[in-house]
């Protein structure tokens, strides 16, 4: 599908090394961008950004965003911010949660900061479905929330409310992206924190049961990582007023649990090993500062930046699944 796209700009990708930043700055250079990444590699990795490392177009500032001098340097003649550099996942901030505040609110706040200062044009940032919190209701709409349940939905949520203040203050362009569970190549499946969906895809290439928190009827809007990089094409180049200074739910507007991403990830594995449609699969407590069910409403991504989702849970996990076996099957 083609929509409008950023091209011929100058745009700082924070956390480019990583999974969401590094699938950023490959779809950018695409397109005759001038494209810097700003990573410190606690959670990027120099693989995911070698393909275009000596990209002509491409510049890597190794440096970190809790430090003021960094994102100044990094930010000099840039036009558009993509703002995706923190810290992820609940459980790690209820393990760390100095180190959560420290890089997504202290770090954040160095960006808008350096953004101001350098005159960027617009920053579109990485907000999180986390800051619904213990709200109950579904679909998630943007302007109800509840309370958060984690250390990192309050770091998320304080991006939000720091957003907004700079642009009521400083007339700064921020517009917000509550991402709904994103997955897709090059999503790390490794480490204590790896989020379900390619953890759960390495378990069974290797035989191994993967263990679901509960009874696997927890339900979540799960997002491939292609409706991720149209939200934030389109957000950076909207002209919409009202769409400046504002957070949209970026989702599918579609919800399913445990149980049934499960059965697509054996159903298409098995497409390379018939094996693998035997893994038992194993079920354990409910995790600490998880919400039970999860679904966005994506009507004001519709409205406002004519946002239109390509790909739904079982096309975005053949295509997932396909790279994770092609790139990563031992």
């Amino acid at each position: 599908m083609s929509y409008n796209k950023i091209n011929n700009t100058r745009i700082l990708v924070t956390g480019g090394a990583g999974f969401i930043g590094s699938n950023l700055c490959e779809d950018l250079l695409k397109y005759d961008n001038e494209v810097v990444c700003l990573d410190n590699f606690a959670t990027g990795r120099v693989e995911n950004i070698k393909d275009f490392l000596n990209h002509p177009k491409f510049k890597l500032i190794v440096g970190d965003i809790r430090n003021p001098d960094d994102c100044k340097k990094a930010m000099e003649g840039i036009e558009i911010v993509l703002q995706e550099a923190a810290l992820g996942s609940v459980p790690r901030s209820l393990n760390d949660p100095a180190t959560s505040n420290a890089v997504n609110i202290s770090g954040f706040l160095n960006i808008l900061i350096a953004a101001r200062d350098e005159k960027v044009k617009r920053v579109v940032y990485a907000a999180s479905s986390s800051t619904y919190g213990d709200s109950p209701n579904l679909p998630k709409i943007e302007d109800v929330i509840g309370k958060p349940l984690s250390p990192y939905a309050v770091t998320k949520y304080v991006n939000e409310l720091y957003a907004q203040v700079f642009k009521l203050n400083y007339g700064l362009d921020t517009i917000g992206l509550r991402y709904f569970n994103v997955y897709g190549r090059r999503q790390n499946p490794n480490g204590a924190y790896a989020a379900v969906i390619p953890k759960f895809t390495m378990q069974l290439m290797d035989y191994e049961s993967p263990l679901i928190n509960g009874d696997g009827t927890n339900s979540r809007d799960f997002t491939y990582i292609d409706n991720v990089i149209q939200m934030n094409h389109l957000a950076a180049i909207t002209s919409k007023k009202e769409a400046i200074g504002e957070i949209f739910n970026t989702a599918v507007g579609d919800r399913n649990d445990l149980n049934m991403l499960v059965h697509y990830l054996k159903q298409y594995l098995s497409e390379f090993d018939s094996t693998i449609s035997n893994v038992e699969i194993k079920y354990g407590s409910n995790r600490q500062g998880d919400i039970p069910h999860s679904l966005a409403s994506i009507e004001k991504a519709q409205t406002l930046l004519n946002y239109k989702p390509t790909h739904n849970l079982q096309m975005g996990l053949k295509e997932a699944v396909k790279w994770y076996w092609e790139n990563l099957k031992k």
